[in-house]
């Protein structure tokens, strides 16, 4: 993955020596604990929301009212002009809200009708693998420690896909179909990371998150209101509602505003653990919460996938030192 390379956490305030450190690095792990959780948890709050609400429509409310908060909290913290972006910056935005938010949290919701939110978060733990992918492609050269993770990776991905929707555990439905268009979904998530990293981005990484939501959410209204998607509102349960809620404000403000603080305060390649330690939550979110299961082959192909983003991170761990 293309990352900046490792830092020391931060020692306190103004150099106020070893207490105010130990502290600021409780507080950067703290962070990252809610990023884990947040992030691991989306996968589960999308299944009870697509129940009962179209799943484009979802997502495009989500990002939209998540877009428009965030935008209010940066104009309020940073001031208005933190929101200004070049043309460049603009289209970079625009660009990554399309591929991140509209195509890689929206086709994610449509194959989560078709497949466990465990076995969707497993699927897409892979991005990190194409990202290397995208990387070689643009002429850059992976370390053969990363092309193994890589090949790992494939392996694993391999069981989740032949196992198909198995282990569905009671989602809407069933398809051969449905773990295809979660690796599509995936394929938007890594290019649009791919993307911000090579193009010209905002220096405000929350205005970039705004606008990239608000973006994405557009996208999402404009093709479900055109397919025709309707929301009842007396058909949707309070768990879907809550569900709803949770997903447009605590992990569109929380998740993000506690990823930044980790990110501004630990080693870049300590944050990047989220992308194994998130599929784990949403495995065992899924299981204990809604009682999704999974097939011998299915455990075994996501331990591989996970454990192959664990060979992919530390191998870029130790490129980024050289």
């Amino acid at each position: 993955m293309d990352t900046p390379p490792d830092r020391p956490a931060r020692q306190g305030v103004g150099g106020r020596g070893t207490v105010a450190g130990v502290s600021s690095r409780r507080v950067a792990w703290a962070a990252l604990g809610v990023v884990y959780v947040l992030w691991g948890s989306t996968y589960l709050a999308n299944r009870l929301i697509i129940t009962d609400v179209p799943p484009l429509l979802s997502g495009g409310v989500r990002f939209a009212v998540g877009g428009g908060l965030l935008a209010v909290v940066v104009a309020v913290v940073a001031g208005p002009s933190a929101l200004r972006m070049t043309r460049a910056q603009f289209g970079t935005t625009a660009l990554s809200g399309v591929l991140l938010p509209a195509w890689g949290n929206g086709i994610v919701t449509l194959g989560q009708q078709h497949v466990s939110s465990g076995l969707a978060a497993l699927l897409i733990a892979a991005v990190p693998l194409y990202i290397v992918v995208l990387r070689a492609l643009t002429g850059d050269r992976p370390r053969p420690a990363t092309v193994g993770g890589v090949a790992v990776g494939v392996v694993g991905l391999a069981l989740l896909v032949l196992t198909g929707s198995s282990g569905s555990g009671g989602t809407v439905g069933s398809a051969w179909w449905g773990p295809w268009l979660i690796l599509l979904a995936g394929l938007g998530w890594a290019t649009g990371t791919f993307a911000t990293t090579r193009l010209p981005v905002p220096p405000n990484p929350f205005a970039l998150a705004a606008v990239q939501m608000l973006v994405g959410g557009a996208v999402l209204l404009a093709v479900s209101l055109g397919k025709g998607d309707r929301l009842d509102p007396a058909a949707v349960s309070p768990v879907a509602w809550w569900a709803w809620a949770y997903m447009m404000v605590v992990v569109s403000l929380g998740a993000f505003s506690a990823y930044a603080y980790a990110l501004a305060s630990l080693p870049v390649s300590t944050v990047a653990t989220y992308a194994y330690v998130n599929p784990v939550i949403a495995v065992l979110l899924g299981v204990l919460v809604v009682g999704e299961r999974f097939t011998a082959l299915q455990l075994v192909g996501g331990a591989v996938v996970v454990c192959s983003v664990v060979l992919v991170i530390a191998a870029e761990r130790v490129a980024s030192r050289v």
